[in-house]
Protein backbone atom coordinates (compact mmCIF):
# COMPACT_ATOMS: atom_id res chain seq x y z
CA UNK A 1 0.00 0.00 0.00
CA UNK A 2 1.38 3.39 -1.01
CA UNK A 3 0.70 6.19 1.45
CA UNK A 4 0.00 9.55 -0.14
CA UNK A 5 1.25 12.72 1.47
CA UNK A 6 -1.79 14.93 2.11
CA UNK A 7 -1.40 18.71 1.96
CA UNK A 8 -4.08 21.10 3.17
CA UNK A 9 -4.31 24.76 2.20
CA UNK A 10 -6.82 27.23 3.61
CA UNK A 11 -8.31 30.57 2.71
CA UNK A 12 -11.35 32.70 2.08
CA UNK A 13 -10.76 32.97 -1.68
CA UNK A 14 -13.22 35.87 -1.94
CA UNK A 15 -11.98 37.25 -5.24
CA UNK A 16 -10.08 34.48 -6.97
CA UNK A 17 -6.84 35.96 -8.35
CA UNK A 18 -3.38 34.93 -9.60
CA UNK A 19 -1.95 34.94 -6.06
CA UNK A 20 -4.48 32.33 -4.96
CA UNK A 21 -3.66 30.12 -7.92
CA UNK A 22 0.08 30.41 -7.31
CA UNK A 23 -0.38 29.62 -3.59
CA UNK A 24 -2.34 26.48 -4.43
CA UNK A 25 0.14 25.42 -7.12
CA UNK A 26 3.03 25.74 -4.67
CA UNK A 27 1.09 23.99 -1.88
CA UNK A 28 0.30 21.12 -4.22
CA UNK A 29 4.01 20.57 -4.88
CA UNK A 30 4.52 19.72 -1.20
CA UNK A 31 2.70 16.39 -1.42
CA UNK A 32 0.63 13.98 -3.46
CA UNK A 33 -2.86 15.30 -2.80
CA UNK A 34 -4.10 18.84 -2.12
CA UNK A 35 -7.31 19.49 -0.21
CA UNK A 36 -8.38 23.09 0.33
CA UNK A 37 -10.40 24.27 3.30
CA UNK A 38 -12.56 27.22 2.24
CA UNK A 39 -13.51 29.57 5.06
CA UNK A 40 -17.18 29.75 5.94
CA UNK A 41 -19.02 33.06 5.43
CA UNK A 42 -19.31 33.52 9.20
CA UNK A 43 -15.60 32.92 9.70
CA UNK A 44 -14.68 35.34 6.91
CA UNK A 45 -16.86 38.01 8.53
CA UNK A 46 -15.12 37.56 11.86
CA UNK A 47 -11.54 37.46 10.52
CA UNK A 48 -11.55 39.75 7.48
CA UNK A 49 -14.74 41.21 6.03
CA UNK A 50 -18.23 40.29 4.91
CA UNK A 51 -17.89 38.08 1.84
CA UNK A 52 -19.71 39.11 -1.32
CA UNK A 53 -19.39 35.68 -2.92
CA UNK A 54 -21.10 32.91 -0.93
CA UNK A 55 -19.18 30.06 0.66
CA UNK A 56 -20.85 27.55 -1.66
CA UNK A 57 -19.80 29.52 -4.75
CA UNK A 58 -16.25 29.97 -3.44
CA UNK A 59 -16.08 26.24 -2.70
CA UNK A 60 -17.25 25.42 -6.23
CA UNK A 61 -14.62 27.74 -7.75
CA UNK A 62 -11.79 26.24 -5.70
CA UNK A 63 -12.86 22.68 -6.54
CA UNK A 64 -12.63 23.54 -10.24
CA UNK A 65 -8.96 24.59 -10.09
CA UNK A 66 -6.43 22.22 -11.64
CA UNK A 67 -4.02 22.00 -8.67
CA UNK A 68 -6.86 21.12 -6.24
CA UNK A 69 -7.82 17.48 -5.65
CA UNK A 70 -10.71 18.33 -3.34
CA UNK A 71 -12.11 21.19 -1.26
CA UNK A 72 -14.28 21.34 1.83
CA UNK A 73 -15.88 24.08 3.89
CA UNK A 74 -14.33 24.97 7.21
CA UNK A 75 -15.89 24.13 10.54
CA UNK A 76 -18.25 26.64 12.15
CA UNK A 77 -17.69 25.41 15.70
CA UNK A 78 -13.94 24.83 15.74
CA UNK A 79 -11.42 26.64 13.54
CA UNK A 80 -9.29 23.46 13.53
CA UNK A 81 -12.16 21.02 13.06
CA UNK A 82 -11.67 20.43 9.33
CA UNK A 83 -7.91 20.03 9.79
CA UNK A 84 -8.50 17.45 12.53
CA UNK A 85 -10.91 15.50 10.30
CA UNK A 86 -8.50 15.58 7.34
CA UNK A 87 -5.40 14.85 9.45
CA UNK A 88 -2.96 16.16 6.82
CA UNK A 89 0.78 15.64 6.71
CA UNK A 90 1.29 19.32 5.85
CA UNK A 91 -0.69 22.52 6.32
CA UNK A 92 0.49 25.07 3.75
CA UNK A 93 0.15 28.73 4.71
CA UNK A 94 0.21 31.54 2.18
CA UNK A 95 2.73 34.37 2.57
CA UNK A 96 0.07 36.80 3.81
CA UNK A 97 -1.86 34.52 6.17
CA UNK A 98 -1.54 35.87 9.70
CA UNK A 99 -0.92 32.62 11.55
CA UNK A 100 2.31 31.70 13.30
CA UNK A 101 3.66 28.31 12.29
CA UNK A 102 4.86 27.32 15.78
CA UNK A 103 1.53 28.26 17.38
CA UNK A 104 -0.37 26.14 14.86
CA UNK A 105 1.97 23.19 15.31
CA UNK A 106 1.51 23.34 19.11
CA UNK A 107 -2.26 23.35 18.63
CA UNK A 108 -2.00 20.35 16.32
CA UNK A 109 0.13 18.50 18.88
CA UNK A 110 -2.56 19.08 21.52
CA UNK A 111 -4.99 17.42 19.13
CA UNK A 112 -2.66 14.47 18.48
CA UNK A 113 -1.88 15.54 14.91
CA UNK A 114 1.58 15.27 13.41
CA UNK A 115 0.81 17.97 10.84
CA UNK A 116 3.80 20.07 9.81
CA UNK A 117 3.15 23.72 8.97
CA UNK A 118 4.94 25.09 5.90
CA UNK A 119 4.86 28.74 4.88
CA UNK A 120 4.75 29.26 1.12
CA UNK A 121 7.23 32.07 0.44
CA UNK A 122 6.20 35.34 -1.15
CA UNK A 123 6.25 34.25 -4.76
CA UNK A 124 5.20 37.51 -6.40
CA UNK A 125 6.57 40.92 -5.59
CA UNK A 126 4.12 42.81 -7.78
CA UNK A 127 0.87 42.32 -9.63
CA UNK A 128 -2.63 41.46 -8.54
CA UNK A 129 -1.79 38.89 -5.88
CA UNK A 130 -3.93 40.18 -3.02
CA UNK A 131 -7.69 40.51 -2.62
CA UNK A 132 -7.16 43.59 -0.45
CA UNK A 133 -5.03 45.21 -3.18
CA UNK A 134 -7.60 44.38 -5.87
CA UNK A 135 -10.43 45.87 -3.79
CA UNK A 136 -8.39 49.04 -3.19
CA UNK A 137 -7.67 49.39 -6.92
CA UNK A 138 -11.36 48.92 -7.78
CA UNK A 139 -12.35 51.60 -5.28
CA UNK A 140 -9.94 54.05 -6.93
CA UNK A 141 -11.55 53.58 -10.36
Amino acid sequence: MILKKLVVATGVFEILHPGHLRYLEEAGKLGDELVVIVARDETARKRKRRPVISEQQRLHMIKSLKPVDDAVLGDLEDMFGAVVRLNPDILALGPDQDFKEDVLEKEFEKRNLKTKVVRIKDYWKSGLHSTKLIVELIKKQ
